[in-house]
């Protein structure tokens, strides 16, 4: 962790917004994955898409060691970390770079009182909004059914997003290119069903 997170950790510009090709010069696109947990699903798609820079936001120490542990293991060339509030990252990123976000059972902040503190909410769609380029995908999931309810209002009546393939009896599936994480396994084991959110940036 002292020796690989120093080379793939994202330092924001003082000024201005960061350059993405600067991230993964080899770089195709750019996806970002906003509290990647353990790291799993931004490692099997960093490993499935090595011509895309996936940046990873978190903070919690223990996931960035998972994840560094596979970009070790797998030689994962194409991941880049930005170990901060993610919502600092998004305010510094270029209009229309990124080409796909997820953001994955994000912490549901049950409480009343605490759910001003959930990312999905209309300053963060905002960003994504202005970061994603026409067309491109942003992926949301939770397990909480509270949480759930709250992304369908947060989407409710927004221009800029368009729902994809949402037919009844859809959410409970996920897409093949959408891994699984060991936190939905959890869950799924738990009995409570994952939702799943797939929504397209309008032109």
């Amino acid at each position: 962790m002292d020796t690989l997170l120093p080379r793939l950790c994202v330092v924001l510009p003082l000024a201005g917004r960061l350059d993405p090709a600067t991230l993964v010069p080899h770089a195709k696109d750019l996806w970002l994955e906003i509290g990647f947990g353990a790291g799993e699903h931004l490692a099997a798609q960093a490993h499935t898409h090595p011509d895309v820079a996936v940046l990873g936001a978190e903070v919690f120490e223990n996931g960035i060691a998972k994840l560094l542990a596979a970009i070790d293991r797998d030689g994962l060339a194409n991941v880049r970390l930005f170990v901060d509030d993610a919502r600092l990252l998004l305010a510094c990123l270029p209009d229309r770079s990124l080409g796909r976000a997820f953001i994955l059972y994000p912490d549901p902040w049950p409480k009343e009182r605490h759910k001003k503190r959930r990312i999905v909410a209309p300053e963060t769609l905002d960003q994504l909004a202005r970061t994603l380029r026409p067309g491109a995908e942003l992926r949301v999931a939770t397990d909480d059914a509270d949480y759930a309810a709250w992304i369908d209002a947060a989407l409710a009546g927004r221009a800029d997003f368009v729902e994809l393939a949402r037919v009844e009896g859809d959410w409970p599936n996920r897409p093949a290119d959408w891994p699984a994480t060991r936190y939905e396994q959890k869950a799924v084991a738990a009995g409570r069903l994952p939702r799943f959110f797939r929504l397209a940036r309008r032109a």
